[in-house]
């Protein structure tokens, strides 16, 4: 399922308006889905698609200087990482690509 992009555009900006693009959102998202997908309730193509919605979003709201294939994967990548619990949830900084991401929980986190 793949969302046009007028579609993909109004949910980002609904999202923006509820205030859902903090990182504790963003942190609790994680989790959940990896407890689904620990439990079998969501399997691997579910998160996909969750990815992917997610990857859309990002891409919507890059700036035109930045919205590239290469920075699609970019995305991806750090998405793919994220959801195999191989990363954190870190600084909102950390999405300007190229920089080392600082957790807010530090080592606790």
């Amino acid at each position: 399922m793949k969302m046009d992009l007028d579609k993909q555009k109004k949910l980002h900006f609904d999202l923006t308006n509820v205030g859902l693009r903090a990182q504790a959102t963003a942190a609790g998202l994680l989790q959940l889905c990896l407890e689904l997908r620990e439990s079998g309730i969501l399997d691997e193509p579910a998160i996909d698609r969750i990815k992917n919605a997610i990857a859309c979003d990002i891409e919507v709201s890059a700036p035109r200087s930045v919205a590239c294939p290469e920075y699609r994967r970019d995305v991806r990548e750090r998405l793919d990482k994220l959801f195999a619990g191989q990363a954190k949830v870190g600084d909102a900084g950390a999405l300007a690509f190229g920089e080392t991401p600082e957790t807010i929980c530090g080592d606790n986190g």
